[in-house]
């Protein structure tokens, strides 16, 4: 492939340069592992906000920043995704906080698509979780590379050995810690960086509300003042020195092994240590495939993917966001793209950078970045836009729905904000919108990966929208994808319903159990019913 152009748009030089400064990644975790608060830490460590505050604040302790819905802010969970840009140490850091509760998994795969590596944070008394584990099959399936941030060290635990050796014998992921905790779980004195063997002992401040401090101690200092605790550290050291648990670099990228640090989000304990092992370990962006498999060249004209939709961030304006990944080039603002899906131009006039609910006009974007462009109405997630010769990403699948209710106005006289509200609900991904015939349009399906889900619509209909509904869940719990041979036979069936998934047409039989799938596949065995992406692999269930 031959050197891309330079134009006054595109200048290669520099936006190799750009992109080498650029980190992108994601915090993925358990629900309550303190992924939220882990990201208010990075946001303050990098002076990007001066004061954390936790969810549920006290006294004059503010929100999350980047829990910025007000369901969020209630109930003190992460229901949708977030993005923070920090500049920290040279380099740009796009943070994208993701939600923690399972219901929303299919939020964060969407994010799993546009960055470059992951944090896997983990409960120092909890280990590996389901959830964590769900999305580690993700990050393994997208070539993503995974940092474990071992969280809540301030607080009773398990053995730092123990929680290595669980990282290895459940998913195949060698641990190569970078720190080493001083003092057990609960009684966190410091950290042991193995890189130069240098001692740091940490201070807590008062409520963890500001950089927690830190002291550098010589050998024998901190033998005096740890006393039993640092033998217990060195030793374990020794040990890891023995088996070989060194960082590598090649593994690492390779989704082989996985860097480990150890800390406490809350007071802010081993922050720092995360966010430079992000600065000198994580990858910058590299050339992403296209449809076809062809990777397209970083300093290639612009090129970036719609990962996620949002609409009405601002309550005074009621606008709908798309916020794009840049793949490739220079993004200027005011720029004309075309929209792979249509072939239609895109102007960009009204370009944003986030971080939470703040926002500010972006000017210019590189690789690795996130931009939100504004009022983006023709765009959906999964979408390609792109400056130049034409390039098309892969579509980012949806989940298999396991949970499904029918929507309807509680006021017949604001059908109009229903019909916009759920199409817009639609488009965002925060439900998948299922019509059928019988049903008709007044009455679509709405189908969850979580019952959570519901409750969101449901609050922003009635707050956004101003068009109340109610649900009446169905009892069906499979999802598969049908043609049209095999629906009319499908529809005859007790225990199934064929509807149209309504953003890209396709045909899905709705199914009772998994019983009654095997007992309809055994007695006709010429229907097509195929499994749907469920959790980063095909849902064989």
């Amino acid at each position: 492939m031959s050197a891309p152009t330079e134009t006054p748009t595109n200048k290669p030089a520099e936006t190799l340069s750009e992109a080498a400064r650029r980190r992108t990644f994601a915090v993925i975790s358990h629900p309550d592992a303190g992924k939220s608060t882990l990201t208010e830490a990075l946001a303050l460590h990098a002076a990007a906000i001066t004061s954390a505050g936790a969810v549920h604040g006290k006294g004059d302790r503010r929100g999350v920043t980047s829990d910025w819905m007000e369901m969020e802010q209630a109930r003190g969970i992460s229901i949708t995704s977030a993005a923070l840009r920090i500049d920290y140490g040279g380099c740009v850091l796009n943070l994208l906080d993701t939600p923690g509760h399972a219901d929303f998994s299919e939020d964060t795969y969407r994010v799993l698509a546009a960055v470059d590596c992951a944090i896997m944070l983990l409960d120092s008394a909890k280990g590996l979780e389901p959830q964590t584990l769900k999305l580690f099959d993700v990050c393994r399936a997208r070539k993503v590379p995974v940092i474990t941030f071992v969280n809540k060290w301030d607080r009773p635990g398990r053995e730092p050995l123990e929680l290595l050796d669980e990282i290895e014998q459940r998913i195949g992921l060698r641990p190569t810690p970078l720190n080493w905790p001083v003092g057990i779980a609960g009684d966190f004195r410091g950290l042991i960086d193995r890189s130069d063997d240098s001692y740091t002992k940490l201070h807590r401040t008062p409520g963890g509300a500001t950089v927690a401090q830190e002291e550098r101690l010589d050998h024998d200092r901190a033998a005096e003042i740890e006393q039993d605790a640092w033998i217990q550290a060195r030793e374990e050291l020794e040990l890891l020195g023995e088996i070989g648990a060194d960082y590598d670099e090649e593994s690492f990228l390779a989704g082989v092994s996985s860097p480990v640090l150890f800390g406490a989000a809350l007071p802010n304990f081993g922050v720092g240590q995360l966010l430079r092992a992000l600065i000198d370990l994580a990858p910058a962006p590299s050339p992403q495939a296209d449809a076809a498999g062809v990777p397209r060249p970083i300093e290639a004209p612009f090129s970036g993917l719609v990962f996620k939709m949002q609409a009405n961030m601002d309550k005074a304006h009621r606008d709908r966001m798309a916020f794009v990944r840049v793949c490739s080039g220079r993004f200027d603002r005011g720029m004309v793209l075309t929209h792979a899906a249509t072939g239609r131009p895109f102007a960009t006039k009204y370009t944003q950078a986030v971080f939470g609910a703040e926002r500010h006009t972006i000017d210019t974007a590189f690789p690795g970045d996130v931009i939100a462009l504004v009022n983006a109405q023709a765009l959906r997630v999964g979408d390609t836009l792109y400056e130049g010769p034409k390039v098309e990403f892969p579509p980012i699948p949806s989940f298999a729905p396991e949970h499904f209710a029918v929507a309807r106005a509680l006021d017949a006289g604001r059908y109009k904000q229903f019909r916009r509200g759920i199409e817009q609900l639609d488009t965002e991904g925060v439900v998948q919108v299922l019509v059928s015939d019988v049903r008709g349009e007044q009455a679509p399906v709405l189908a969850a990966v979580g019952p959570l889900q519901f409750d969101v619509v449901k609050h922003r209909m009635e707050h956004e929208f101003r068009a109340p509904i109610e649900l009446a869940h169905l009892d069906y719990g499979l999802a598969r994808r049908t043609d049209a041979a095999s629906a009319p036979i499908l529809h005859g069936l007790s225990g199934a319903e064929v509807l149209t998934r309504r953003l890209d047409g396709e045909l899905l039989v709705l199914v009772h159990n998994k019983w009654r799938l095997r007992v309809i596949e055994r007695d006709n065995p010429g229907l097509v019913l195929e499994p749907l992406l469920a959790g980063g692999v095909e849902d064989g269930s």
